[in-house]
């Protein structure tokens, strides 16, 4: 591939929840110390324009779930001086309200989604609570309208978007979760999503306790280390870590804007 695959990935963070580092592991953890967890979208730049991976969720569902919202979606990524009206490709990691929220942000956007899923947001089981707890019906009802309106492109298992950025179905979380896989200048960085919450869920092997499938959960964490250049090319889902192993998009968004197409700091 050329230079002209390689793309800049920013990552920006909308949302905290505080909580403890035994509500993050099946089975808790022994340090009784506070583990929180950063909720980001991701926007991905390059000759074919910016991608963005996941949506995020706004004010009214962050004060439903109890979640801090430090600054909506959109405006982290205005901050990079990208429309949201103008996107025109979203990739959508799983339907989780925390991914696949803000629905109207994008009105020219068309959605990329794995078929396993849809079919589990809107099949058997969500007729169970323990299964359906982080879905939002009207986040799958909307994705639903997207299909009707010939706005989402389905796939199955892995998959070219353009060149240089392609999708991974790993499941685990949720049954068609899917990660993202993007050529930059250092090298291929993976976007976990979900796939790995925290660096502690990859490098320990541990698992969140929101699971669907838990050995495709650990599957899940070695098929990230080979579809990344390195270990430090995997960028989880949730780490606020991630904040200060990446240096500012700019002067002015540190901590709430990062690049991670740039070597980490630490």
């Amino acid at each position: 591939m050329s230079d002209h695959d390689e793309h800049e990935i920013y990552a920006v963070r909308y949302a905290h929840h505080k909580r403890k580092a035994a509500e993050n592991f099946i089975l808790g953890d022994p340090h009784d110390v506070l583990q929180p967890l950063d909720y980001y979208v991701w926007a991905v730049v390059g000759a074919r324009g910016t991608i963005i991976v996941d949506t995020g969720f706004d004010a009214a569902m962050g004060a439903k779930r109890q979640r801090e919202m430090v600054k909506p979606a959109g405006d982290g990524l205005r901050a990079l001086g990208i429309d949201p009206g103008a996107v025109e490709t979203v990739i959508i990691s799983h339907m989780h309200y925390d991914h696949v929220g803000n629905y109207n942000l994008f009105p020219r956007a068309r959605y990329h989604l794995q078929d396993d899923e849809m079919a589990y947001a809107t099949g058997r089981c969500m007729c169970h609570t323990a299964l359906r707890l982080p879905f939002e019906i009207e986040d799958v009802v909307a994705m639903v309208r997207k299909v009707f309106a010939g706005r989402v492109a389905f796939h199955d298992g892995a998959d070219e978007i353009v060149p240089g950025i392609t999708v991974h179905r790993i499941g685990g979380h949720s049954k068609g979760l899917q990660s993202v896989r993007v050529k930059t200048r250092r090298g291929y960085v993976v976007l976990a999503a979900d796939a790995a919450h925290l660096y502690a869920h990859l490098d320990s092997g541990r698992v969140f306790p929101l699971t669907y499938n838990v050995a495709e959960v650990v599957e899940g964490y070695e098929t990230l280390r080979k579809l990344a250049t390195s270990r430090n090319h995997v960028v989880p889902g949730h780490d606020p870590l991630v904040l200060a192993h990446y240096p500012a998009a700019k002067p002015g968004l540190e901590g709430w804007v990062v690049r991670l197409d740039a070597d980490p700091k630490t």
